[in-house]
């Protein structure tokens, strides 16, 4: 990705070949679940291969009225509308590999991506009857002697279930999740069938030919999603990372499980009411605060993606209610995400690149964690992405219009998405279009971004120091001060934000906590930074630091020695703009340093006296003043004969 002739102060990238191997468990994964539920489907089942017979015939039908739709139209979004209405046509299993293809614009050209993103779960729901017959029989008992009441239908039907309201004899309240009757085998069938049509399907999207691996995982997904004892477990795991019961500062519910009741195909969950979050009404009548939810919805999210790897990964307004005390609640704990820590590295490397603008950094990512195929030209990919950032950012900055300008990089790359980052998009994009049910105007990309420099800051694991590093320094070891003074100035708003907190404030605060830096993190990251500027590997950086200081020393030499007598007669302007501002940078970035040292001055100058204290810092300090000493060899009897000179000239005009 770089010259070789040039080496970054940073240290080599990470390799790709972390992806290839993850990407080969996974597959090794669906293989062993596929191979087990199609004995299953022939061995148990009489029936089987005449249910395989008919549901090819039924597929293939479809699929034939597909091509002649190919032959007939040219237009690709006409084409794309035709491709989602045979989805439908053919069933559950299409629906969901529709909404899971919608998220992969590697796979797809973006106008299929945005024409199944319209896909919903539009299967009418299947008759009581059965629902009760199979409760009664995955639970062993008559539905009297389960429950005291159960409602006479669903309120609610999806894909692959539906849900009951329920009490039981103790009286609880509950809610019956009952699995559509023979998702399995069908699911199974669906899976081995797909690789007969897969072809064709592929032909008439345009689609890349990794179409069949990326639908491999996502039945791996689907099979996951019927599995209600998982589902249960997950809930539960869930609750205990984030919920209540676990870190105690988010107010994030969590239904409880019944375990008596629930089977593989049933779950039994407590019943939790709540306002839909795209019911503006009701949330305002209930007085709702709608920042509140909003910051721990996306602390939630963050920290589920970010920190722990766990995460939901359909966090859709139908997934999430607000409760009457103002949290939220989480539902179908089905399709859940579980990101490894190399990869959770990976997205807050890519979340710091795209905020900051660097392309190059952003294309050296994707090559890293297994974006991009062996070989790709990345600068190229850094030129395709800075146009498309160029267009997002002028258009709109949330993320589905972020996705929607990098489709067609992706697409024309060859890119090639790892499972979980397919995974993780899907909930990124369901993250912000819940939120923007409460706040129109709410960014994903941008709300996250101080986490992301909270995470830097806290973790002082080494790949989160490199990171941080890389956000401050670039390659050849020149300091990014735009980059420092934003984030100086960042933890000096903190300062004066807590000193003009009032007492009484803390209970409204306490939502946002998340979005305040730790400032015993702050100074161990500094002196980390401090540690790296004078270290072996820092040499380059010192030398960047002490040209830096010589030109901060000369435009403040220049700017400020007898003030007020080198303007001419009738010019009251500055000297030099491009000098008067480094100064005043310079002046506000100490003032911004000094109020963070105000949160913690005995942390701060610990920390200072250690590091002055270091060999390495004194050599470093001598250097600064050698180099200071032999540029004003020349320059200050040059400056003097200057002002002198000036303040001649500025007599002579008192004078006349």
């Amino acid at each position: 990705s770089y010259s070789s002739a040039f080496t970054s102060v940073h240290g080599g990238r990470p390799s790709s070949e972390y992806a290839k191997i993850r990407k080969e468990s996974l597959e090794s994964k669906f293989r062993r679940i596929l191979g087990s539920s199609s004995h299953t489907l022939f061995a148990d089942r009489g029936f089987g291969p005449f249910l395989a017979v008919y549901r090819a015939a039924t597929i293939s039908y479809h699929v034939v009225k597909l091509t002649v739709w190919h032959l007939l139209l040219s237009d690709v979004h006409k084409r794309a509308e035709k491709f989602r209405e045979t989805l439908i046509r053919l069933g559950p299993f299409y629906i969901k590999l529709g909404q899971a293809l919608s998220t992969r614009p590697d796979i797809l050209p973006s106008a299929y991506c945005q024409e199944l993103s319209k896909l919903q779960d539009q299967i009418p729901p299947f008759p009581t009857r059965k629902a009760i017959r199979t409760i009664e029989s995955e639970l062993g008992s008559r539905m009297s002697d389960l429950f005291a009441d159960i409602s006479p239908e669903p309120i609610a039907a999806a894909s692959l279930g539906q849900v009951y309201k329920a009490h039981l004899h103790s009286g609880e309240l509950v809610a019956i999740k009952v699995q559509r009757p023979g998702m399995a085998p069908l699911l199974t069938l669906d899976a081995l069938l797909f690789n007969m049509i897969g072809g064709q399907l592929k032909r008439f999207a345009k689609a890349r030919k990794d179409l069949l691996v990326a639908v491999n995982e996502i039945v791996r997904h689907m099979f996951d999603e019927i599995d209600y004892v998982l589902e249960g477990k997950n809930a539960e795991r869930f609750a205990i990372l984030y919920s209540q019961g676990g870190e105690g500062r988010t107010s994030i519910k969590v239904p409880k499980v019944y375990w008596t009741y629930t089977r593989k195909s049933i779950l039994a969950l407590e019943w939790i009411d709540g306002i839909k979050l795209t019911d503006a009404e009701r949330i305002s009548k209930a007085n709702l605060n709608r920042k509140k939810m909003i910051d721990e919805g996306l602390y939630c999210s963050l920290r589920q993606l970010l920190e722990d790897g766990f995460f939901h990964a359909d966090p859709h307004p139908g997934n999430l209610v607000a409760t009457e005390d103002g949290s939220l609640a989480y539902f179908d704990f089905g399709m859940m995400g579980d990101i490894p820590r190399h990869y959770r590295v990976g997205l807050i490397q890519m979340l710091v690149h795209y905020v900051n603008r660097d392309p190059l950094g952003l294309a050296n990512d994707f090559h890293s964690l297994g974006f991009v195929p062996e070989g790709t030209d990345l600068h190229a990919v850094a030129t395709a992405l800075s146009v498309a950032f160029g267009d997002g950012r002028r258009q709109s900055n949330d993320f589905q219009g972020v996705m929607n300008h990098l489709y067609d990089v992706m697409y024309d790359f060859n890119f090639s998405l790892p499972p979980d980052y397919a995974l993780v998009i899907r909930a990124l994009g369901s993250l912000e279009g819940t939120a923007k049910a409460l706040d129109p105007d709410f960014k994903v990309i941008e709300s996250a971004y101080p986490f992301v420099i909270g995470r830097l800051l806290a973790d002082p694991s080494p790949d989160m120091r490199k990171i941080l590093r890389e956000l401050l320094i670039r390659d050849d070891g020149s300091i990014r001060w735009n980059r420092l003074e934003r984030l100086i100035a960042a933890i000096s708003q903190q300062s004066s934000e807590e000193s003009s907190k009032k007492p009484g404030d803390e209970n409204t605060a306490s939502s946002s906590d998340w979005r305040s830096f730790d400032m015993h993190s702050v100074v161990s990251a500094t002196e980390d930074l401090f540690h790296f500027i004078l270290s072996r590997k820092g040499w380059r950086v010192r030398v960047f630091l002490i040209q830096d200081i010589v030109k901060a020393s000369d435009a403040f030499l220049q700017e400020t020695t007898f003030p007020g007598i080198f303007e001419e007669e009738g010019n009251t302007g500055e000297l030099n703009p491009e000098r008067s501002r480094m100064i005043r940078r310079l002046i506000n970035g100490v003032q911004s340093f000094r109020q963070a040292i105000s949160l913690a001055p005995n942390a701060w100058t610990a920390m200072l006296i250690r590091v002055a204290l270091k060999p390495e810092s004194q050599r470093f300090i001598l250097d600064v003043f050698l180099a200071l000493v032999n540029y004003s060899h020349d320059k200050v009897p040059e400056t003097c004969w200057i002002c002198m000179s000036k303040y001649l000239n500025y007599l002579d005009r008192q004078w006349r």
